[in-house]
């Protein structure tokens, strides 16, 4: 039995613990319940429903009953999860077992630990640094591509960081050459990633649920047609290391396994990293002072390519980075469902209740963090700390060890600053209209423009998209 007291408990802590219909209700629209809060206001809502009612909520949400559990005790008891009473498998499958079946996050407690220490071979510094070296030929063929386009009246972010983190999960994770066929594969890894946000989630023609099993069939297929040669022949890339990969025991992983953790890996690769670095460039967009800073910092390294051990010598960019992460978490709440009886607040939660944690309310709590709307990276600063009141009010989906972790976010983001040589003016300008829904959702994350072109442009050009 797991017990935790809350500082913001919604009840006295009982000597014998409230029931789940005890629970303050977040209430909702009859049905659809907080289904479109949670698609489009989780932060705004989130932030409501902890403050006016406590840090544990009974809902509804994709006609699911679930409890929302929010601030940094919270987060704390679900993932340390000491007494192994919160499934992340069970928590995750409703969304995305269809499409990454048996990913890493949908495996649970010694079986995850199991796939994890083999998983561990091919993320170890000398193949981090040989990850990095591919992607930079990768990145400034994508960059030279984005000076062409962006001679026009608009040059819309979102949609040319999509593609080139997929260029580069293809070219230097998955060792295909660009063309056709790679357009063919990153289309079926955005209809899978696209599926698991699905209202109708029946394969329903044209859908987005069909068009994500259709994804992940075609993904299937790849992987699976390839996995002999690289065996035979493996390269240096991600998929050729998991093919041959093996723990200290000796164990490897089947065919099966292979094509499981590279679907997923490829997911978790791409769309973390783009939605990162939109929010990064929109709000060195915003701050022209703190671009410039980053811009000066990337330029002292002196270098036409990048080194693993440079990516430590950017404590400028760490900051923005981590600030970045602050204001819009790639998964801005992560599922889990329990296994055993859980006491949290003075409420009982029993087996079997699908719960929510919400990390980027954690990271808008006012008594965590000083005026928690606006950017500010020096709150991380080794002077102020400020994320360093609670082991967990700081849990953004990148590690905290940014020079030994995530090389692609940070080379990604030095090779994007490069493109901001442009006029003073230019560099002054608002970039993007709608900070309320960049904030709210990445995956839904709108487009907006930057003005890479020479010369002035209007207001008017800086027009926003919704994401297809």
């Amino acid at each position: 039995m797991t017990t935790t007291t809350a500082p913001h408990a919604a009840a006295p802590l009982a000597t014998t613990p409230l029931g789940l219909k005890d629970i303050p209700a977040a209430g909702g629209i009859p049905v659809i319940g907080q289904t479109l809060n949670f698609l489009f206001r989780p932060l705004s809502s989130g932030l409501d429903m902890h403050q006016r009612l406590g840090p544990i909520v009974r809902g509804n949400a994709f006609g699911l009953d679930s409890l929302a559990l929010s601030g940094p005790d919270a987060i704390e008891m679900v993932l340390r999860n000491s007494d192994q009473a919160f499934s992340s498998h069970q928590g995750w499958a409703f969304f995305i077992e269809k499409f990454f079946y048996r990913g890493l996050m949908l495996l649970d407690f010694d079986e995850h630990k199991f796939h994890r220490g083999i998983l561990q071979t091919a993320f170890k510094k000398p193949a981090l640094s040989d990850y990095l070296q591919r992607m930079q030929p990768v990145i400034k063929q994508g960059l030279t591509r984005w000076q062409k386009k962006a001679r026009g009246n608009q040059f819309l972010m979102y949609p040319e960081l999509k593609r080139l983190t997929l260029d580069i999960a293809t070219e230097v994770f998955m060792g295909e050459p660009l063309g056709k066929a790679a357009d063919k594969i990153n289309e079926a890894f955005v209809d899978c990633v696209k599926a698991g946000t699905a209202i109708v989630r029946y394969p329903i023609p044209g859908g987005r649920w069909q068009r994500g099993l259709r994804g992940r069939a075609t993904l299937e297929a790849f992987f699976r047609s390839r996995i002999a040669a690289k065996r035979r022949e493996p390269g240096s890339d991600l998929f050729s290391r998991l093919c041959i990969a093996e723990d200290e025991q000796g164990n490897r992983f089947t065919d099966d396994d292979v094509v499981n953790h590279m679907i997923f890996l490829l997911m978790a690769a791409h769309d973390t990293s783009t939605i990162t670095l939109t929010s990064m460039i929109y709000q060195l967009g915003k701050h022209p002072d703190w671009q410039r800073r980053l811009r000066d910092e990337a330029l002292t390294l002196g270098k036409a390519s990048l080194v693993h051990d440079d990516l430590g010598q950017l404590p400028q960019m760490e900051l923005v980075l981590k600030e970045s992460l602050r204001l819009l978490s790639p998964v801005h709440v992560l599922p889990r469902k329990t296994v055993k009886p859980v006491d949290f607040a003075g409420y009982r939660i029993p087996a079997n209740t699908y719960i929510v944690i919400s990390p980027i309310v954690s990271h808008h709590l006012p008594q965590y963090w000083t005026a928690p709307e606006q950017f500010d990276p020096e709150r991380f600063s080794p002077e102020r700390r400020e994320h360093k009141q609670h082991a967990y009010q700081y849990l953004p989906f990148v590690v905290k060890r940014l020079e030994h972790k995530s090389p692609g976010v940070r080379v990604w983001a030095i090779n994007v600053l490069s493109l901001f040589g442009m006029p003073a003016q230019e560099a002054q300008r608002e970039i993007c209209l709608d900070r309320a829904t960049l904030t709210e959702w990445g995956f839904n994350v709108r487009n907006f423009a930057y003005p890479f072109a020479e010369g002035s442009a209007k207001d008017s050009e800086f027009r926003i998209a919704a994401v297809a």
